[in-house]
């Protein structure tokens, strides 16, 4: 008669429900990555510019409490003496709106399309730089790190699998995500309602949060794949972190230089050489084309704020070869204000392709050890 059995008996014991690991993997990374003063500083570096766009959200309803928005008056240049907060909101109103004084527009409409590119430009200018920047920090050391490691040897002992870990990875970049563009832009919103002088604006913005979360996901999804992408390829943090950064520098590089290079051939193309023809007894010339004089755009300190809110009517055909300009202008499809098919399918292409291979490199590289 045996003394003590030594076979399997059923464990007795709390299971942990299905996506604890994702969640465990996700809480431990955040928790290593929260450490850093560098992203601390960061993240609260990234609301700081809430507080410039809080002021055109305020100065743009107190124009409309003002009733400087429905009455017919000439337009407030930007060199003028702004005397008020409700004359700065004209000025908005103006550049983001299209003189709404004049069109005939109601103030539903003004508001929601003065709100829509304000938030469109929060999150294309500002928020996607700083977005990079804190990702760069952070992700390249989030996979690198446990291959220097050999943390697999630990995480694949236990029933993980290779997709929770990946998502438990992508969970920590997509909070960060979220905590930089998401929230910052939904307290936007929700400053809004509260300076609006009638809780009414819900109904007339109640798709503006929707837009926003959307606009996230788009800019998180190829971000994120990418930045993981890199992350896995060496056991170094230093190198998954410069390609990051040089990835971003050169492709905005080139996208520059090839929307340089088409200004520059359309201005050649408007302005033809001067033809001459001999005059007199003398080799004298006459023009007979007089070069058009190069037109200068106008000044204005709010054209940032236009090309950002997605009023340029031009079609960005080197979009896709930048990451941040293609972001862009999926970003104006999301909010509605960019609908041509020729703009719009170029970088979604380039963007779906960057996700795919980066899921792919991704997905072979964190399964090569345990694998072999």
């Amino acid at each position: 008669m045996p003394l003590h059995d030594v076979g399997y008996r059923p464990w007795t014991g709390r299971r942990l429900g299905p996506g604890s690991a994702v969640a465990v993997i996700a809480l431990t990374g955040i928790r290593l990555a929260w450490t850093s003063r560098w992203l601390r500083r960061a993240v609260l570096f990234a609301w700081t510019p809430c507080i410039v766009f809080a002021i055109a959200f305020f100065a743009f309803e107190q124009a409309v409490e003002d009733g400087r928005l429905g009455i017919a008056r000439p337009r407030l240049r930007l060199d003028q003496v702004v005397d008020s907060a409700g004359a700065l909101g004209t000025v908005l109103a103006d550049t983001l709106a299209g003189r709404p004084s004049e069109s005939g527009m109601s103030i539903d409409a003004i508001r929601r399309t003065v709100w829509s590119r304000l938030l469109l430009a929060f999150m294309r200018a500002p928020q996607a730089v700083l977005l990079a920047i804190v990702v760069g920090l952070i992700a390249p050391a989030l996979i690198s790190r446990d291959l220097r490691a050999k943390a697999w040897l630990v995480y694949f002992t236990r029933p993980v699998r290779e997709g929770d870990y990946i998502r438990g990875k992508l969970l920590v970049l997509a909070v960060l995500v979220a905590a930089i563009t998401m929230l910052p832009a939904l307290a936007l919103w929700m400053m809004g309602v509260l300076v609006s002088p009638s809780l009414e604006v819900v109904l007339t913005t109640w798709d503006l949060p929707l837009r926003i979360i959307v606009s996230s996901l788009t800019l998180a999804l190829p971000t994120v794949l990418m930045a993981l992408a890199y992350s896995s390829l060496t056991i170094e943090s230093r190198i998954a972190s410069f390609a990051w950064f040089a990835t971003w520098a050169a492709c905005w590089i080139a996208h520059g230089a090839l929307t340089t290079a088409d200004l520059i051939a359309a201005e050649a193309a408007e302005q033809p050489s001067a033809i001459g023809i001999p005059v007199g007894a003398d080799d004298g010339f006459e023009p007979l084309v007089q070069p058009r004089p190069r037109r200068r755009p106008p000044p204005g300190g709010f054209r940032w704020l236009q090309r950002a809110a997605g009023l340029d009517p031009k079609i960005d055909r080197w979009s896709w070869v930048s990451p941040y300009h293609a972001l862009g202008v999926l970003q104006g499809a999301v909010f509605g204000f960019e609908r041509r098919p020729e703009a719009i399918i170029p970088p979604l292409v380039s963007l779906t392709t960057i996700c795919l291979v980066s899921a792919v490199v991704l997905r072979n590289r964190v399964g090569a050890p345990a694998r072999n």
